[in-house]
């Protein structure tokens, strides 16, 4: 796997209950500002982030873009530097929820596909990240939102906080 473990939370799939997920945090610049997309979930209809379980075979940034693609059609360039994780339960039926750690990823959208696995299943919309971060149930993912600034051209960022 290679830099920052890609990124496992401490405790994840460890034994401890909680389970790993890679996210993606899509976003574009647009009139020197960047704004970033939030989905809908299937179930609840809330604003995320789009996100899934590990893919054997692919590194967690590419399983993030995977992600990327099925649930909001995006297609763009991923960024193999973490920029954070945050935690929530899934819910799993009425009565079961498991501990989720998520690794976030930055993709720089470059297309936003018509048609695209989940299109029937979501809705899409740009915001700026303040507006973004005051959609979202998690406060860690919403403070990621707020804090993201995109690397600059060619450069990997920094993981957020360090």
């Amino acid at each position: 796997m290679g830099r920052n473990d890609k990124i496992a939370a401490f405790g994840a799939d460890r034994g401890s209950g909680v389970r790993m997920q890679y996210a993606a945090l899509c976003w574009r610049m647009t009139k020197g500002s960047h704004e970033v997309l939030l989905i809908t979930s299937r179930e609840t209809g809330r604003w995320v982030i789009p996100k899934g379980w590990p893919v054997a075979g692919l590194a967690p940034e590419d399983a993030a873009a995977k992600e990327a693609w099925e649930e909001a059609g995006v297609k763009g360039a991923t960024n193999p530097v973490c920029l954070g994780r945050y935690g929530y339960l899934k819910v799993l039926g009425e009565t079961a929820q498991v501990p989720c750690a998520v690794a976030v990823y930055g993709i720089r959208v470059d297309h936003l596909a018509d048609k695209f696995p989940e299109v029937s299943e979501r809705r899409r919309a740009w915001f700026a990240p303040a507006e973004a971060a005051g959609l979202v149930n998690e406060p860690d993912l919403a403070r990621l939102i707020a804090g993201f600034v995109p690397p600059p051209a060619g450069r990997p960022g920094p993981i957020a906080g360090e």
